[in-house]
C-alpha cells in the first residue's frame, strides 16, 4: 500500500514538472537557435501577427455585400456606398477629401444660419444699413430669394478664400508625410491629440458632426421655404428669452 501511494505521488509530481521541463528544454532549444543565427550573421525575422479578416457584408446594411474599398480604417467607415461610387482607394479619398470640406462649411452654416437671423437687424441698424433678412426673418437663399441684396464683393472675396484653401490642401495632400484628407495642419489650440486612439476618436467626432451639419443646413433651407418662416421662428425656445418666449405663445393662443 505504501508502495501504491509513493508511486502515485512520484506520478503525481512529475506530471506537474513535466510541462515546466519541456518548456524550458523548447526555449533552450530556441535560445540556441537565435545563438547559432547571430554567429551566422541571419537577422531574426519576428513572427508577423495575421491580418484580421474583414467582414463580407456592409456593416450599415447587412444585406448587402461590403464595398471592396472600405475596409474600415477610415474614421466613420461603417460601409455606406450602395451606389458603389468608391471604386478604389484613391477615389475613396477623393471622396473622404470632400466629405470633410463640406462638413466643416455646414458645420460653420448650420451655426451662422440662425444666428444670422438673430444678428443680422441689430448690426445692420448699428451701422446704417439695410438689413439682408426679408419680412419673414429668413435669410437671403437659394430657395428664399434675396440673393441679390449681398454685395458681389463679398462673393469675390468667398471665392478667392475657397480656392486659397483649397490650393493650400492640394499642396498639403502631395508634401505632406502621412497626409489624411482635410489635413491642412492647423491647430492653434493643441487640441488634437498625439496617440492614435485619440486621433481615431476626434476625427470620427468631426465626421459625424459634419454629416449631422450637412443633414441640418439642408433642413432649414427646406423649411424655410416650406414654412414661410425663419428657423429662429419656428424654435424661438432656443434663440430669445424664455419670458419673451412665453409672452408671444401667450399672445398667439398657444398658452392660455
Amino acid at each position: 500500500m505504501k508502495i501504491a501511494t509513493f508511486a502515485l505521488v512520484t506520478a503525481t509530481a512529475t506530471a506537474f514538472t513535466a510541462p515546466q521541463r519541456t518548456h524550458m528544454s523548447s526555449r533552450s532549444v530556441g535560445l540556441r537557435a537565435a545563438d547559432v543565427a547571430s554567429e551566422m550573421g541571419e537577422p531574426m525575422m519576428p513572427e508577423s501577427e495575421p491580418e484580421p479578416e474583414l467582414p463580407e457584408m456592409s456593416m450599415s446594411m447587412p444585406f448587402m455585400a461590403r464595398p471592396a474599398a472600405l475596409t474600415g480604417e477610415l474614421a466613420g467607415d461603417v460601409g455606406f456606398d450602395p451606389l458603389g461610387f468608391a471604386k478604389s482607394s484613391e477615389d475613396l479619398m477623393n471622396y473622404r477629401e470632400a466629405e470633410v470640406k463640406h462638413g466643416r462649411l455646414a458645420m460653420l452654416a448650420a451655426a451662422g444660419w440662425p444666428l444670422s437671423e438673430v444678428l443680422d437687424k441689430k448690426i445692420a441698424s448699428a451701422i446704417g444699413m439695410a438689413p439682408l433678412l426679408d419680412a419673414s426673418d429668413r435669410v437671403p437663399s437659394i430657395l428664399n430669394g434675396g440673393l441679390g441684396k449681398v454685395s458681389p464683393f463679398y462673393w469675390i472675396g468667398c471665392l478667392a478664400a475657397a480656392a486659397a484653401i483649397d490650393a493650400y490642401g492640394i499642396y498639403r495632400s502631395k508634401n505632406a508625410k502621412d497626409y489624411l484628407p482635410g489635413d491642412f495642419g492647423f491647430d492653434p489650440l493643441g487640441l488634437y491629440p498625439s496617440d492614435e486612439e485619440g486621433k481615431m476618436r476626434m476625427q470620427l467626432a468631426e465626421i459625424k458632426n459634419g454629416r449631422l451639419a450637412m443633414i441640418a443646413i439642408t433642413a432649414f433651407a427646406v423649411q424655410e421655404f416650406v414654412s414661410k418662416a425663419g428657423v429662429i421662428d419656428e424654435t424661438p425656445v432656443f434663440f430669445f428669452p424664455l419670458n419673451q418666449v412665453l409672452k408671444a405663445y401667450a399672445n398667439s393662443g398657444y398658452l392660455n
